[in-house]
Order: structure tokens, then C-alpha cells, then sequence
């Protein structure tokens, strides 16, 4: 109990040297921005596991729990803890919690006084040749029987008492091994708690230097006040805004379109009309000279004047099927559209992106003093913070405990050797008694061994061989050395077990279950003026709820000093790290923020002025159609190859003269004719007539469009004037709020670090663990346990063995007389 006490003090000194000091995190900050404590590496491992032995103990524990089966006595140690604790009325609540252990220690100290008495008894008893003393033995029919029955139950016994005698040799052992284990365990708390002291000072340095990282941050996105500011104010206006220049822009490039479109059909319809008059001129070439060639005499006599008829009738497909001289020129269009473009719409489209686009520079350029202002705010709350870094004594307070850590050390080092050179005692001490059982075994197995090989059963009692008499002198003399030692080693085991048992139930168990931190919860128990000691220890407040229990707790899941121990009731975090009085600093630099850009204009009077006049030039209101259908016709109204191909098969029905050989030129005329000049002039019309239909769409609802295209201008002209002063408040305070979040983050994680991390007190709680839990229970106590258990358990066994011993040992030795076989 005092060595629990005494790291709980420990404890308390750490958290009370602790009360101003910082803190240690790992609280995420933004996506940018991340802050995070490097983590802590102990030594010392959190939990103990004994290996293949534990099993062994759990067989202790199981025994220890049959034997004590009762609760922790609580209100039996709050009244010792109290000093109202009285023998002479509490007496009867001892026994009733020790009534197992009474029983059996009773029982132990009957087999201490009782043995020795009956070993003196039994041996005055044969030497006056009575209770089997007397080497005669009178043969009986179940003689057989009854030595192997004792053979097999002397052999029974010996293997547990073997058991029980490994049970000591290992646990004998095992505890020497703790034991020198120690040192190693004591040195690895030891620097784990100096790696938590030594820690402190550096995870507060580490905190108030992020202070640095989170300025720059800020200080980049300052920096960076024309893409983040004016570039979410033009982001947020940039979806109303740039379809309605891009409508203009389109519109500035349909006018240019429209032009070229014009001239190219203008100019183009001009050669068609030159091409369709020259192909006229030699299709009435051919055609005349074609009459010419049938007014050939040849011609009226039959059957030529058939022939010829046909081809006269067929003339007419050798005219003209177009007159392009009817469609009217696009002169007047053209001219129109050339005076709209004396204005460059294009030119007063690109100012009107130039003004929207030079909003995040106008933003920077009113912005200057402002964060100028904030950026002297932000190094004036670093100063402020590195002040209260600068205030923070922890060394000082670091100091004296770290002195005690040292001190404890220092005695624990000390006196180490003296702990070790006093279990090498006890190590020999174990063995010796170990081998004191072993010996009787030993006797035992080699009478056995003796007896069994040795006897013959045709051999009379006085003639037994040498090997069997041996044999029972070893049983009589492994009865006669259990007699001599057996109630030294119940001597040992009675006292290892009040002491073992108690230790395990009163402190071992109690403290694995936190019974033992309950009851030192337990209020006005330790100080009868204070309802709750370890605030009233840390505090001077009693009345704050802080428990054993819940320190402990905390402690184990590595929480830091501060809210294990709920420092904020000496020392409240909140009120020197005002989040809100910092960030309200930096918000009103951001409130005075005033961003003018008022005087933006899309499109001025010019550019409109010129977008009306394109609606009103006329172009919608051509004629398209007469175009389209005159150059949708054949240029000739017939088929000229087929023409050529029939008046060539009609010449070759024609007898041999002038009139044959004139058609066959004239139709080869044709097809040049029709190669030369009219596939040519289909191409152009087929041209022609597809830059007509396009022009034709591009004109169609042209007022529509330009009446849609000034009013979405207008609308996004009416958005800047009417919104843009909204969209810079709000794009102001989401940038503010960015600016003033880095460090809201900043503030709350040195919060949360201070209040949860730093200090973590998990080294403590081991510490604890490792003196209580795992060098007093787990290497002491449990070895100790499991040898009186080992050891008590072979020693009882003596008892039947020696009896057993004695009475098989009749059966081994070589008598002096021998009675008749009686029937």
C-alpha cells in the first residue's frame, strides 16, 4: 500500500510541476495547413505477459480463489486508512474474509506440531519391535494383492509429489530470473519518464514555432490577394459576365463573316454570269452549224431525211437553260456592312474583357494598405505569443522532480545488488528444499524400482534376495527422512502462504480490478477535512470531483497532464489563449477592407450603336431564294454528252460524205464544250448555291439575335452595377474568414494539445504498473505462490507416501523369522 501511494505522490508531483505548462497534439488543421506533434517513443511496454508459466499461476489463482472466495474487504481498509479500525469489535469481519486462509494455515500449523511427535513416536514404537518393527511377517492368502495395491499407490503418490517438486524447481527459478530482470525494468522507466519530462519544454517550443508556419501561410494567401480575392470576386461574376462578351464577340465575327460571304458569292456570281454567257455563245455556235451541215442535199432523199429530222427536232437541247443576268448584284449589302465595319466591334469587345479581367489587379491595388494593416496585426499576435512562451518556467518547474527522479534512481541502484545478493540466499534456500523432496522421491522410486525387480515370489520372507531387501530399506529410509523434514517445509509453506495469499488478494488482485483506486476515492477518507484528496493535493479545492481512478484511467490512455487532472481549475487555457479576441483583431482589419470597381463597362454606346446597325443592313431581307432556285437549274436544257453520243450514233448510220464526218465533229465539239465549260459552271453554281444557303441561315432572325445579345449585355451590365457590391462583401469575408480560419485552427490546436496531449502521463501509469502490478505480483508474488503451492502440495503428499512406504517396505525386506502359510 505504501509503494502505491507512493507513485500516486509521484503522479501529483508531476501534475503539480506541470500547472503552466503548454502543450502537445495532433489536431488536423485545414487541408493546406496541417499540424501535428511528432509522436513520443517509450521503452517500457504498457502490458506483461508471463509466458508459458502463466498457466501455472492461473492454476495458483484458481486455488487462491476456492480458498478466499471472498470480496475485497473495502470498509475494513477505509477504516485502517482512517485510523478507526479496532481488533477488539472488528475481529469477527477478519476472520470471516480470512477464514480460508485461517483453515488452512491452521491446518499446516497442526501438520508443523503433529509430525514431528508422531515421527518420534512411531520410531520409539519399532524400536520396541511394535507398529511393523519387528522383521517377522506372517504370510497371508491376499499378501500378493496388498503389495502391488501399496506398489501402485506408493508410485501414484510419488508422481504428484514429482509435480509438485517441477512446480517449485520452476518457480524457483523463474523468480530469480525477475529478479534479474529488474534492473533492466527500473533503468527503461526510469528513462521514459525522463523522455516525458525532457519532452514538455520541447513539445511547447514545437507549438509556439508552428506559430511561424501558420503565419506564412497567411502571409501567402495575403501575398496571393489577387488570385484568392480578385479572383473569387471575378469567378463569382465571370458565369453572368463572359457569355454576353462572348455573344458579342460572336456577333463582331459574324459581321466579318457575313462580308466575306457576300463578296464571295457577289464576285462569283459575276463569273457565272460571264461562264453562262460564253457557254451560250458556244452552244449557238454548234447549233448553227449543225443546221448548216443538215441543209446538205443529202438530207432530203430518205432514208438520211429521217435521220436528219430527228436531229433538227433535237436542237433545243443545245439552249441555254439559265439566266443568271436576272439576279441582282449584293453591291448595295456590301456597301452596308463595309460602313458597319468602320467600327471595331471586335476592338471595344476586347476593352470590355480587358475591364472584367483586370479586377483582381484593381482588387491587389486597393487592397494594399489593408494588408499592410492585417500582416502587422498577425506579427504583433507572434510577439504576444512567443511572450507567453517566454513566461512558461518549465524548466524550473521540471526541475525538483526531475531531481526526485534522479534520487529515486539512485536508492533504487543502490540497493539493487543488496535485493539480489538476499534472492540468491533465497535461491538456494529454494533448491535446497527442492532437493530435500527430490531425495525422498528418489529414496521412494528406488525402492520401488528395487522391490519390484528384485522380489521373488517363491522366495520365503527370510530368503528374499539382496535387490528386493534394498529396495525396502530405501522406503524405509525415504519414511524416515520424511519424517524428519516434512514439517520444516510445512513450515516454510505455511508462511509463504499467508504471505502470498494475502499480498495477492489484498493487493494484486484488488489493484488489476481498481477496487484499490475506488476505495482511495473513497471522499473524506485520506483527509477527513477533504472530500476528494487528490484535488484538494493538486488544487487546494477538495470539492473538485479528480479520482485516483480517473487519473489512473487517463493515464493509461496517454492523456495528457492537464485534462487528466483537470488543471483548467488552477490554470484555465481558455482565458490566455482567447480564440475569439484574436481572431476578432484580425476580422476587423478585414471589415475596413473597401474594394471599388464600379466602372466596369462591357460594351459602350459605339459598340451598341454598331450591333443595331448590323440588325437594320438589310441583310435578312434579301431575296435568297430567287438565287437559290435560278442556280438550283442544268446550264443547258439538255444533256450535252448524251446529245453528242446520239447525233455520233446517228452519223455513223449515214452513208460516207461531208454530212457524216460534220456531225462527228460537231459532236466531239459538244463533249469539249461540255468538258471546258459547263462541269465548270455546274461546280461554281453548286458553290454558289451552297455560301447563298449558308448565308441565308446566318441572316435568318438576324434582329432576333441582336436584340437577344443586347439584352443579355444589359443584364450582365445591370448584374455588375446592382451585385457587384454584394459579391465583394461576400468573396471579402470568405477570404477573411480563410485568413482568420488558419489561425482560429492554430489557436484551437495549441488548445487541444495543451489540454489533451502534452504531458502525456502514459510513462507514470507504467511506471506504476510496472512496480505494482508487474514487479511485485507478476515476479515476486506469483513464483512465490506457485512454489508453497508446488511445495506444499508434495509435503502433504508425504504423508500417505510414508505409509504406504512402511507397509510396502514388510513386503521388500529380508525378515529374521516367518510364520506358516495359514489358510
Amino acid at each position: 500500500m505504501a509503494l502505491l501511494l507512493g507513485f500516486l505522490l509521484l503522479l501529483l508531483e508531476l501534475c503539480g510541476n506541470t500547472l503552466s505548462l503548454g502543450s502537445r497534439s495532433s489536431t488536423e488543421g485545414t487541408e493546406v495547413l496541417e499540424l501535428q506533434l511528432p509522436a513520443t517513443n517509450y521503452e517500457t511496454k504498457d502490458s506483461y505477459k508471463a509466458g508459458p508459466i502463466g498457466g501455472l499461476f492461473q492454476i495458483v489463482h484458481i486455488f487462491l480463489r476456492v480458498v478466499q472466495p471472498n470480496d475485497f474487504p473495502e470498509d475494513i481498509l477505509r477504516k485502517i486508512l482512517q485510523k478507526k479500525f479496532d481488533l477488539s469489535t472488528d475481529y469477527e469481519k477478519i476472520i470471516y474474509y480470512e477464514i480460508g486462509v485461517i483453515i488452512c494455515a491452521v491446518l499446516g500449523l497442526l501438520f508443523v506440531i503433529l509430525m514431528p511427535l508422531v515421527g518420534c513416536c512411531f520410531g520409539l514404537c519399532r524400536c520396541c519391535n511394535k507398529c511393523g518393527g519387528e522383521m517377522h511377517q506372517r504370510q497371508k492368502k491376499n499378501g500378493p494383492f496388498l503389495r502391488k495395491c501399496f506398489a501402485v499407490s506408493l508410485l501414484v503418490i510419488s508422481i504428484f509429489i514429482s509435480i509438485g517438486i517441477i512446480y517449485g524447481f520452476v518457480a524457483n527459478h523463474h523468480l530469480r530470473a525477475q529478479i534479474e530482470k529488474t534492473r533492466k525494468l527500473a533503468d527503461s522507466n526510469f528513462r521514459d519518464l525522463r523522455t516525458l519530462l525532457n519532452g514538455a519544454p520541447a513539445e511547447i517550443s514545437y507549438i509556439l514555432s508552428q506559430y511561424t508556419t501558420t503565419k506564412e501561410k497567411a502571409f501567402s494567401d495575403l501575398d496571393n490577394v489577387k488570385s484568392l480575392l480578385g479572383g473569387g470576386i471575378h469567378e463569382q461574376l465571370r458565369p453572368k459576365v463572359i457569355p454576353a462578351l462572348d455573344d458579342i464577340k460572336a456577333m463582331a465575327e459574324a459581321i466579318k463573316e457575313t462580308k466575306e460571304a457576300l463578296l464571295n458569292v457577289n464576285n462569283t456570281l459575276k463569273e457565272l454570269k460571264k461562264s453562262s454567257a460564253q457557254l451560250n455563245t458556244s452552244l449557238s455556235d454548234v447549233k448553227r452549224d449543225l443546221e448548216q451541215s443538215l441543209n446538205d442535199p443529202m438530207c432530203s432523199a430518205p432514208p438520211v431525211a429521217t435521220t436528219c429530222n430527228n436531229i433538227r427536232t433535237s436542237l433545243s437541247q443545245l439552249d441555254d437553260n439559265t439566266n443568271m443576268d436576272q439576279l441582282p448584284s449584293l453591291d448595295k449589302p456590301i456597301d452596308k456592312i463595309n460602313d458597319i465595319l468602320q467600327t471595331n466591334l471586335s476592338s471595344l469587345v476586347q476593352q470590355g474583357y480587358k475591364s472584367f479581367n483586370d479586377i483582381p489587379e484593381m482588387v491587389e491595388n486597393q487592397t494594399t494598405d489593408i494588408i499592410s494593416d492585417v500582416k502587422s496585426t498577425l506579427n504583433s499576435i507572434g510577439s504576444d505569443i512567443e511572450s507567453i512562451g517566454e513566461q512558461i518556467p518549465i524548466q524550473d518547474q521540471l526541475s525538483n522532480f526531475m531531481g526526485y527522479i534522479n534520487d529515486t534512481e539512485t536508492y533504487i541502484r543502490r540497493n539493487l545488488p543488496t535485493l539480489e545478493e538476499y534472492d540468491s540466499y533465497r535461491w538456494l534456500g529454494g533448491l535446497v528444499v527442492c532437493c530435500l523432496l527430490t531425495l525422498v522421491v528418489i529414496f521412494y522410486y528406488l525402492g520401488l524400482l528395487c522391490g519390484t525387480c528384485g522380489y521373488d515370489r517363491n522366495a520365503t520372507p527370510t530368503r528374499r534376495g539382496c535387490v528386493s531387501n534394498t529396495g525396502g530399506i530405501f522406503l524405509m529410509v525415504g519414511a524416515g527422512v520424511s519424517f524428519l523434514i516434512c514439517w520444516i517445509l510445512m513450515t516454510i509453506v505455511v508462511l509463504t502462504f499467508v504471505v502470498g495469499a494475502n499480498v495477492e488478494k489484498l493487493l494484486c488482485e484488488p489493484y488489476q480490478n481498481r477496487k484499490l483506486f475506488q476505495v482511495l476515492d473513497t471522499p473524506y477518507l485520506l483527509n477527513e477535512n477533504w472530500k476528494h484528496y487528490l484535488s484538494g493535493m493538486v488544487f487546494n479545492k477538495p470539492d473538485i470531483n479528480l479520482t485516483f481512478e480517473q487519473v489512473y484511467s487517463d493515464c493509461k490512455e496517454n492523456k495528457g497532464i492537464y485534462g487528466t487532472l483537470k488543471l483548467e481549475n488552477s490554470y484555465n487555457i481558455s482565458e490566455h489563449l482567447n480564440i475569439q479576441e484574436h481572431a476578432g483583431n484580425i476580422s476587423n482589419d478585414f471589415q475596413n477592407m473597401k474594394v471599388n470597381i464600379d466602372n466596369i463597362v462591357l460594351l459602350d454606346e459605339a459598340g451598341r450603336k454598331n450591333l443595331m446597325d448590323f440588325s437594320f443592313s438589310g441583310i435578312d431581307a434579301i431575296n435568297y431564294n430567287i438565287y437559290l432556285a435560278e442556280l438550283s437549274k442544268a446550264p443547258t436544257k439538255g444533256n450535252l454528252l448524251s446529245f453528242a453520243d446520239d447525233l455520233e450514233v446517228k452519223a455513223n448510220h449515214l452513208p460516207h460524205g461531208s454530212l457524216k464526218q460534220s456531225l462527228k465533229n460537231n459532236a466531239q465539239t459538244i463533249r469539249t464544250i461540255h468538258r471546258s465549260e459547263v462541269i465548270p459552271l455546274e461546280q461554281s453554281m453548286s458553290s454558289v448555291y451552297q455560301s447563298i444557303k449558308e448565308l441565308q441561315q446566318k441572316s435568318s432572325g438576324l434582329g432576333m439575335k441582336v436584340t437577344n445579345t443586347l439584352s443579355s449585355l444589359d443584364s450582365a451590365q445591370d448584374f455588375l452595377t446592382t451585385r457587384i457590391s454584394s459579391v465583394i462583401v461576400e468573396e471579402s469575408q470568405k477570404y477573411g474568414n480563410t485568413i482568420v480560419g488558419y489561425f482560429e485552427r492554430y489557436l484551437q490546436w495549441v488548445k487541444i494539445s495543451i489540454t489533451e496531449k502534452i504531458a502525456a502521463c502514459k510513462p507514470v501509469a507504467t511506471a506504476l504498473d510496472s512496480a505494482v502490478d508487474v514487479f511485485l505480483c507478476s515476479y515476486i508474488i506469483d513464483p512465490m505462490n506457485l512454489f508453497w503451492f508446488g511445495i506444499g502440495k508434495a509435503t502433504v503428499f508425504l504423508l500417505p507416501a510414508l505409509i504406504f512406504a512402511v507397509k510396502l517396505a514388510k513386503h521388500y525386506r529380508r525378515m529374521d523369522s516367518e510364520d506358516v502359510y495359514e489358510e
